[in-house]
């Protein structure tokens, strides 16, 4: 096949993962088209297929009203609140101490100021979850505020750190209905503390269910190869760069090895759940894998790749030094393929969390993705250039052909 075919197909996959798919966010409609698309081409070249359902919720709301008398306030609602119609008196609070001994029960709380610094991680989020995150959660939930409205600035440590204002609280296992807005609009609001506040927000939760997809070629043998890319993608971003990129490279690398029949398991993941407050599908690729991570002689995650700016960086981590020098040997063999700095928020942190050795793909210009285009609309097929898509396919399908030629390299 040639070049220019592979760079049509990426182009026609782009297209399909963004365009025609308006949402891949995890529950939705659009997710099971994705997962049901991404299963159907693999397959297409000799991959036996697995996908395996969990439940989820997806969101549906339709906007909000918050006002004091005759004052109205811009907000929106935090992505997976409850739905209410309340009227209470505002209390504001600014610090985790204040919180501790504010009464906010019966009334709407106004979190501001240092205490909505960054983001909470969800309630129930398995992987990382800061002790002071879990006590603002856990104060809220004993003290229970009818609402809680959080003021937010911009954060650029955050992934998304264009998203302004960002919801404090992100979370579809959390019960009090929250909004959230500006830092500005929050200075404005705070100065009718005491008065009574009413806030309606209009949004519901939908019982859903969605899958990982894994695929596999020669699955009986004992050295085992991982690729993840995560193919949900956050609500309200059309998510190409993060992480339809890296989809897309798995999609093309199961075409470069349609005609494989060499000694190494190799397995394909189209991971659901990155992106999502609880990461299901990852929850569940762990508890499928339990016992069984020693398996795998390398775990490869390729997330936002393919990024118009820059080129492709590529980062190791417990690597043994025979598959290390062979990973910078083949790709020593293309231009655009770099080696990058570690990076830590993405799926090959369950390779790292089970002691397997791990290589993660991303784009040089990460920072800056994460900083303005990462989980916003700007998340755009316009941004990638697929013959980059197509050169991580090409330098990936060579590394696996060299570790199958290899079968004394250290796990």
């Amino acid at each position: 096949m040639t070049l220019d075919r592979l760079r049509e197909e990426a182009e026609s996959y782009l297209g399909k993962l963004c365009v025609e798919i308006d949402s891949r966010r995890v529950g939705s409609a659009g997710n099971r088209a994705a997962t049901d698309f991404f299963a159907s081409v693999v397959s297409s070249f000799g991959f036996v297929t697995e996908s395996s359902a969990f439940d989820c919720v997806d969101w549906n709301q339709e906007g909000m009203v918050l006002t004091i008398g005759g004052s109205a306030f811009i907000a929106s609602a935090s992505p997976y609140s409850l739905g209410c119609k309340v009227r209470a008196p505002l209390v504001v609070v600014s610090t985790v101490e204040a919180l501790e001994v504010a009464e906010i029960s019966d009334r709407i709380v106004l979190l501001r100021g240092e205490i909505t610094r960054e983001q909470l991680m969800p309630k129930n989020f398995p992987f990382y979850n800061p002790d002071h995150h879990q006590r603002i959660i856990q104060l809220l939930e004993t003290k229970q505020p009818r609402a809680i409205i959080t003021a937010t600035a911009r954060d650029v440590d955050m992934v998304g750190g264009a998203i302004y204002p960002f919801p404090l609280i992100e979370d579809g296992d959390f019960d009090i209905p929250s909004v959230y807005m500006t830092d500005e609009e929050g200075n404005r609001l705070a100065e009718y503390t005491g008065q009574e506040v009413f806030l309606e927000i209009r949004a519901n939760r939908i019982p859903a269910t969605g899958c990982n997809v894994i695929a596999r070629k020669s699955a009986n043998s004992q050295r085992r190869v991982v690729l993840f890319a995560h193919i949900d993608a956050r609500m309200g971003t059309p998510g190409a760069s993060d992480n339809a990129s890296g989809v897309i490279v798995m999609l093309l690398l199961a075409e470069l090895l349609a005609d494989y029949a060499g000694n190494l398991a190799i397995e394909i993941v189209a991971l659901n759940g990155e992106d999502y407050f609880s990461n299901p599908g990852e929850q569940q690729y762990v508890a499928l894998n339990a016992g069984r991570f020693e398996e795998i002689m390398l775990g490869i995650n390729v997330d936002d790749v393919g990024y118009y700016k820059g080129k492709t960086a590529y980062s190791l981590y417990d690597c043994p030094a025979d598959i290390a020098g062979l990973i910078h040997d083949v790709f020593s063999e293309y231009a655009d393929l770099i080696a990058g700095q570690p990076w830590y928020q993405g799926d090959h942190g369950l390779f790292l969390l089970n002691q397997t050795p791990a290589l993660a793909l991303t784009s040089d210009q990460l920072t800056e993705l994460m900083a303005e285009i990462t989980h916003t609309p700007q998340d755009r097929p316009e941004i990638i250039d697929s013959t980059k898509l197509v050169t991580v396919a090409l330098a990936l399908r060579d590394l696996l052909l060299h570790l199958d030629q290899q079968p004394a390299l250290s796990r």
